[in-house]
């Protein structure tokens, strides 16, 4: 290929401004570049809460949004992934103190399957039946407040801290805890794709009926 070919395809390259989710008022998260908007789609953004607030105390949380919606020269966004970094993690954890997390997988009022992952940090060692009621804890909350909320309630409550306070207050009653943190939050599956899995269940369930029956 030419350079004049090469030159002539950088120059037809548009710039799309890509635009946080309207949970987070649709911060600016940079542009991108494509000669055709199509390829714009699917494509992941990575930032930090404290570069949407301009707050470098949040920058220890990671952010993940995907491209999902094209109009003009603007690529609107979906939340998919929260997280914790590594090094944050690594500093909330003291000796003699115990760390316990769960992984929990729900379903929103609107039907999207999102996997949360809370941890909480107590003051000293807890024993095996704290630490299992503890867990148990937070598995509740979270599947209670996934049923009652939309998908983006949900993660509103996540990134503002309030999941993680409200399990604070339910668990520290059981041992005393430091901290509670949500280390990661991710979207697993819309609504769409939720439901279809569901039918290819029913239908997998239906065969075997009929294969027994025969």
């Amino acid at each position: 290929m030419s350079e004049r070919s090469v030159s002539r395809r950088k120059q037809q390259k548009r710039w799309y401004t890509v635009l946080a989710p309207e949970e987070f008022d649709r911060a600016e998260l940079g542009e991108t570049p494509a000669d055709e908007s199509e390829k714009v789609l699917g494509r992941t953004i990575e930032t930090t809460l404290g570069d949407l607030r301009n707050d470098a105390s949040e920058n220890n949380t990671k952010l993940t949004f995907k491209i999902n919606e094209v109009a003009s020269d603007t690529a609107y966004t979906e939340f998919v992934k929260h997280e914790l970094t590594r090094d944050y993690l690594r500093s909330l954890v003291r000796r003699g103190s115990s760390k316990i997390a769960a992984y929990v997988t729900v379903l929103t009022a609107d039907d999207y399957r999102v996997q949360i992952q809370p941890v909480a940090l107590t003051t000293k060692s807890a024993d095996a039946s704290q630490e299992k009621a503890i867990r148990r804890t937070m598995i509740d909350l979270v599947e209670e407040t996934a049923s009652e909320r939309t998908f983006a309630d949900l993660v509103d409550s996540v990134v503002e801290g309030r999941l993680s306070s409200a399990i604070y207050n339910e668990s520290k009653d059981i041992y005393p805890l430091r901290r509670v943190e949500v280390q990661k939050a991710t979207l697993e599956a819309h609504p769409e794709e939720v439901a279809a899995e569901e039918e290819a269940a029913v239908d997998v369930d239906e065969e075997a009926a009929e294969a027994d029956a025969e």
